[in-house]
């Protein structure tokens, strides 16, 4: 599957949740629910996944986690939190490159409609 159509895929599960469940919950709420519609989606996916830092050639457990990783191509970092700012790109950017991946998407939950909370994030293009 292209990465553009995974994506698709994973934000039209991620609207799916959203329309069950709105907005206004904890991220961890939204975080089992969206794995739950993408493991039924038979999708395989990961949540929590450890992110270690590399520093001087040095592995470090420095307690980063990624929130959901879809077939080995995909992180994604949830929100729910009023606005989404730069550190959040930052944050999910930071990511990418740490696990050497391309593709990331950024969601946030707490929007009246999922969309507006959505962005795609491709490292280094």
């Amino acid at each position: 599957m292209e990465n553009k159509q995974l994506t698709e895929r994973i934000i039209g599960c991620a609207i799916k949740v959203h329309k069950e469940l709105g907005p206004g919950l904890l991220e961890s709420a939204y975080q089992e629910c969206l794995f739950y519609e993408l493991q039924r989606q038979g999708f395989r996916v990961k949540k929590e996944v450890a992110m270690p830092l590399v520093y001087n050639e040095v592995k470090l457990e420095c307690g980063y986690r990624l929130d959901l990783f879809v077939e080995d191509e995909v992180i994604i970092e949830l929100k729910s939190v009023e606005h989404l700012h730069d550190i959040h790109m930052a944050q999910i950017l930071s990511y990418l490159k740490l696990a050497d991946k391309r593709t990331g998407l950024l969601i946030n939950f707490n929007v009246t409609q999922l969309i507006k909370g959505v962005k795609r994030v491709v490292n280094g293009y």
